[in-house]
């Protein structure tokens, strides 16, 4: 897999979007409603719904939305070091997000109702694809440049990191566990070590 589909976004659409960013930042998925995206954008539910037909189809736009962001923040790094560039990936999986816990709440909320809702399991398994993807690479470009063991599986590798991030999200949330993004970084760094260094 490459680079996930280039969704391009118009000004007033990312507008809409950010305004739905801090809607469900503020309500949750639950108690989100085109009106309340309304007045975090200044306008009607009627320029919503201009962009936009459905909350669902908003909603499967903004998952683009949050992938995309996550995709340039990543490019961004002017780097070719791999061990730099999983750190950078692994920060952004879980350091990063202990800002904005209130949005993985919502986004949680969402992969939820994803086996009930195939635009959002579409994006989720998207998501989830890329991240693998970009881990899985990273550690097989370690591999080749020998930064990292020339025994280790990048794609098991790679599963076994999106484990501990998806675990951590999880604790984070459902348990109200305020250490757990940082508990699972330093877990992944220890992973990094033990597995991927053993060796090199």
């Amino acid at each position: 897999m490459g680079d996930p589909p280039d969704r391009s976004f118009s000004d007033a659409e990312e507008e809409v979007l950010r305004a739905t960013y801090s809607a469900l930042r503020e309500h949750g998925y639950a108690d989100l409603t085109i009106k309340r995206i309304a007045d975090e954008y200044g306008k009607s539910t009627a320029a919503v719904h201009y962009h936009y037909d459905t909350k669902e189809e908003l909603l499967a736009a903004f998952l683009d939305y949050v992938l995309q962001q996550f995709v340039d923040t990543i490019h961004e790094v002017e780097t070719t070091d791999p061990d730099e560039r999983l750190t950078l990936l692994l920060d952004q999986l879980l350091v990063e997000l202990e800002d904005h816990l209130d949005l993985l709440v919502a986004i949680l909320e969402m992969r939820s109702q994803a086996p009930y809702k195939e635009t959002f399991s579409q994006r989720f398994e998207q998501n989830d694809e890329y991240v693998r993807y970009m881990l899985r690479t990273v550690i097989a470009d370690g591999i080749r440049q020998g930064v990292f063991d020339d025994d280790v599986d990048a794609e098991h590798a790679a599963g076994a990191l999106m484990t501990i991030v998806d675990g951590a999200r999880t604790r984070a949330v459902v348990l109200d566990d305020p250490d757990a993004l940082a508990t699972a970084r330093r877990t992944a760094e220890e992973y990094v070590e033990s597995v991927l260094k053993s060796g090199a």
